[in-house]
């Protein structure tokens, strides 16, 4: 029994959709395991000063992550370790993971001790808090993260190479993991600076994983000096990727700066609000970029432009069409979602009322996120790694300028429409709104550029998209018609005043949304759902398709 167990986790997937629905449906695991993080902090802290803190204290360790930790990037070393033999994979290994513990504990140690500088420019209102203290020990503590998922990132291009598919994907679970355990037993005992081990324990579960496939494959890191020579190869082909992470950060940083100046909880609503919208993001984009990239890469070096336009065409058409459906559910819905996931405790009515007007803005988004994963990863694939660092500059600049010239305006400009559009009218706070429709309007104005830039390795690109979008549009009103009509007719059986009711009425509304969806789409004879229902078969059934496996590739680090 154990064996067999075993033995289907180390199994290697075959075909993109059979990959994509695979990595979903781990990607689903731990989102669940995400959103119960979320819940236990919401019941236990609310949205407030103290939950702003712990999300102001993550963005410095993120920022290392992605300027430093991705110095070593696995989009680098798994194509090196591919065509490497053990004992030069091993030398790769051991150099990359000494100059990773070097430079990143140099920066992490400067950083460390001019902590309180840096926290008091960014977050000038928390400085007086009266949890100042715990706040600085907690922001040192994470400082440990971004170097323990560095080294994940350099071990665990060998499980990928090896193909130990969901042995990688079970990582963010134990990450996960980690932190709920700082969250239910650490912080009782030791306050803020007890979620922060708790991090660390989940970042060292992520790391160890992954040590039984390199031990086993015989390739473990050694004490070696890193050589000039190897290791700027590395960096150099790394940089592209790092600094585009690196943007990216930078600008959530800024924004999270931007919300601290908000009022109490603006961080938190939209952190939580954030991390909603990236459970369909994660199922429906990440498992298609992820999938679709050793195949998008393999197909430009053997000069498949044909087969490459496929690639990108298909997996493009069907994140538009699951990602516009998923949009009708989310706005029906999301009142439901946020009680149900959020909802407990010192979570208050309106911090919930402010979330899910938040997940309605961001869930808009949500088309134009997922093609920018897959977009981003076609132009890797292309060898144009610069583009991608670019855009998402360009794209960063764009949407923090949009939140301060919007946060300028009259409140009767733009917040006060859009509250009472979305019936958050009476609540405080509403001004976080619009760092909600900043980020959004970045993200079409990223994509945008990133399909201009495509038009020469994949030209055309953008008419074959048009008919998922639209097929989406008829499977986002059907759904959200069906559901909201659900709802109408629940509403007068049973008083939403406990959980158990919120949920089943939410749970069945959402099941007559997705039937009444799928019906649309089955209708209209629409060509993904077809392919989607056939792969999902296939996948159950363990089937091999022609098509090689697929690995993911690790490199965002998992959401705080």
């Amino acid at each position: 029994m154990v064996r067999s167990i075993l033995e289907r986790i180390a199994a290697p997937v075959r075909g993109l959709h059979q990959a994509a629905y695979l990595l979903a449906g781990l990607t689903l695991a731990s989102q669940a395991l995400a959103l119960l993080r979320d819940r236990i902090f919401a019941h236990t802290f609310g949205a407030g000063q103290v939950l702003d803190l712990y999300y102001a204290a993550f963005r410095m360790p993120d920022l290392v992550f992605a300027l430093v930790s991705s110095l070593v990037s696995a989009y680098v070393l798994i194509p090196r370790i591919a065509g490497m033999d053990r004992e030069k994979t091993r030398q790769l290994l051991s150099e990359s993971t000494l100059f990773l513990l070097l430079v990143g504990g140099l920066i992490c140690a400067v950083l460390a001790v001019f902590m309180p500088q840096f926290l008091a420019l960014l977050y000038p209102n928390f400085v007086v808090s009266t949890h100042q203290t715990e706040f600085l020990l907690l922001a040192r503590i994470l400082l440990i993260q971004p170097i323990l998922l560095g080294l994940s990132g350099i071990i665990s291009s060998v499980t990928q190479v090896h193909r130990r598919f969901m042995l990688f994907a079970l990582s963010p679970l134990l990450y996960n993991l980690g932190i709920i355990f700082g969250a239910v037993l650490l912080y009782p005992l030791w306050g803020l600076p007890g979620i922060g081990i708790g991090v660390v324990i989940g970042a060292v579960a992520y790391l160890g994983i992954h040590i039984p496939v390199v031990m086993n494959a015989g390739v473990m890191p050694r004490f070696r000096l890193p050589t000039f020579s190897l290791m700027f190869s590395v960096v150099r082909d790394s940089v592209p990727r790092s600094l585009a992470l690196g943007v990216n950060s930078i600008m959530i940083l800024i924004l999270t700066a931007i919300a601290s100046r908000l009022g109490a909880g603006g961080i938190s609503v939209f952190t939580f609000a954030s991390n909603l919208e990236a459970v369909p993001l994660a199922l429906i984009g990440s498992s298609y970029a992820i999938a679709a990239f050793p195949a998008l890469s393999e197909a430009l070096s053997l000069e498949r432009r044909d087969e490459f336009m496929n690639i990108l065409s298909a997996s493009s058409r069907h994140i538009i069409l699951w990602s516009v459906t998923a949009l009708g559910l989310i706005a029906v819905l999301r009142a439901h979602i946020v009680r149900v996931v959020l909802g407990s405790g010192a979570f208050d009515w309106n911090a919930t009322r402010l979330t899910a007007a938040l997940l309605a803005i961001l869930a808009v988004g949500l088309v134009v996120d997922a093609l920018e994963l897959l977009f981003s990863r076609a132009l890797y694939a292309a060898r144009q790694s610069w583009r991608p660092l670019l855009y998402q500059l360009a794209g960063a600049t764009f949407t923090i300028v949009l939140a301060v010239v919007f946060l300028a305006l009259p409140h009767s400009t733009l917040v006060e429409p859009m509250a009472s559009f979305l019936k958050v009218d009476d609540v405080t706070g509403t001004p976080i709104l619009l760092l909600a429709f900043a980020t959004i309007l970045g993200q079409f104005f990223l994509v945008g550029l990133s399909l201009f830039a495509l038009r020469k390795i994949a030209p055309g690109l953008g008419s074959t998209l048009i008919s998922s979008f639209i097929d989406g549009c008829v499977g986002a009103f059907a759904g959200g018609a069906a559901a909201y009509v659900t709802l109408v007719f629940e509403g007068g059986i049973a008083p939403l005043t406990t959980l158990i009711s919120v949920f089943t009425q939410g749970f069945v509304a959402g099941i007559v949304g997705l039937a009444a969806a799928a019906s649309a789409l089955y209708f209209i004879e629409n060509e993904e759902f077809r392919i989607v229902t056939s792969a999902l078969y296939r996948l159950l059934r363990r089937e091999d398709a022609k098509s090689a496996a697929l690995e993911p590739v690790i490199e965002e680090p998992p959401h705080s």
